[in-house]
């Protein structure tokens, strides 16, 4: 594979034209956006594990993130820049697109839009144009409905997030009606997938994993009254690959694991890291006076604070789903949420986060 064995994507790498040079790429080939992320490294790796050859979409200049060994090929591109990914999916069979900004700080941020929308945008052009036989499409579970531990939301329940002001959220959902329009007007072959908060190794920038670091190093004095609910990466990764298969076009799948108060799920990270747990519990109204005093600090000085309104309006609520339907027909496995914990400390350990 062309670039597999340079030492970074160089802006000088083409695409390969229709003809013999597509003749080592099988018909399940499958191009993935976002590979260089915590989710796509999975995704990548379950891929390879399964025999797949693998393209994967990174920016020019990135560094190749895996095995030289594997059975991967980098197509230097850009989201927001939707030229680039013409050709990316030439000789493939389907396209797992994962790539997303999830940027919550400040709660309204335009670049979640290009990235989200017209990323997406982009790549359900490239779909179309390389025909390939099957998009997976990567969300989020917050773009449905949640509920309760008793009653959670699943996936039949209409978008809530609005309330929260989040341009995330918002991005998510329309990224979501993008792909629900292909389907439904194109007959565009897509199934989508909806993580909800992930856990595990790899998590190398960190992101969801930075609130295992903040417990271990005692900056999360409190828990606000709220919820959410959790699964291992490894788990979304490889439900994701089986929607390459399986499960049926048009429809969203929710994938997570176990609904947990913050306080339970705090007590259970700080157990596992051997620390001592956040004691306090914040009060909604309080909770609420802070994000707002935080988003005023941020209109002040140009500079987001630590939190926002919006962030702790999300950590009042119970973001709880339901996960049956993908269990049923994506086979979506169910690894113990602690043991996502242990191994996302342990991968932070041996690589010197702490």
């Amino acid at each position: 594979m062309e670039s597999r064995n340079n030492p970074a994507i160089s802006d000088n790498v083409k695409s390969r034209a229709p003809g013999p040079a597509n003749d080592c790429l099988r018909p399940l080939d499958v191009l993935v956006t976002g590979a260089n992320g915590f989710l796509g490294r999975h995704l990548v790796a379950e891929l390879h594990r399964r025999g797949h050859a693998v393209r994967v979409l990174v920016r020019p200049g990135t560094a190749p993130p895996f095995p030289t060994d594997w059975n991967v090929e980098y197509w230097p591109g850009d989201l927001t820049q939707p030229a680039t990914l013409t050709g990316a999916a030439e000789g493939c069979g389907a396209i797992i697109h994962a790539a997303a900004l999830a940027s919550v700080n400040p709660a309204r941020n335009p670049a979640l839009w290009t990235v989200n929308v017209e990323g997406t945008r982009a790549v359900l052009a490239e779909a179309r144009r390389a025909a390939v036989g099957r998009l997976v499409y990567v969300g989020t579970a917050n773009v449905f409905g949640f509920g309760t531990q008793q009653n959670p939301g699943d996936e039949t329940r209409p978008y809530a997030g609005t309330r929260y002001g989040l341009d995330y959220m918002d991005s998510k959902r329309a990224a979501t009606d993008l792909v629900l329009a292909a389907v439904a007007d194109e007959q565009l072959p897509a199934v989508l997938v909806h993580p909800t908060f992930m856990l595990g190794p790899e998590d190398r920038k960190p992101t969801s994993g930075a609130l295992l670091l903040e417990i271990y190093r005692g900056r999360v004095p409190g828990y606000p009254p709220g919820g959410k609910n959790y699964v291992h990466v490894r788990d979304v990764a490889v439900a994701t690959v089986n929607a390459l298969t399986m499960g049926s076009v048009g429809e969203s799948y929710i994938l997570g694991n176990e609904n947990l108060r913050y306080r339970e799920a705090f007590a259970l990270m700080a157990g596992l890291l051997n620390v001592p747990a956040p004691r306090w519990p914040l009060p909604a109204g309080l909770a609420q006076l802070y994000g707002q005093l935080c988003s005023l600090q941020a209109r002040l000085t140009g500079q987001p604070g630590r939190l926002n309104a919006a962030m702790t309006a999300v950590a009042n609520d119970g973001h709880y789903f339901g996960v049956e339907k993908a269990r049923r027909e994506l086979g979506l496995p169910q690894t113990p949420v602690a043991q996502a914990i242990t191994e996302a400390f342990a991968w932070f350990k041996a690589h010197r986060y702490v």
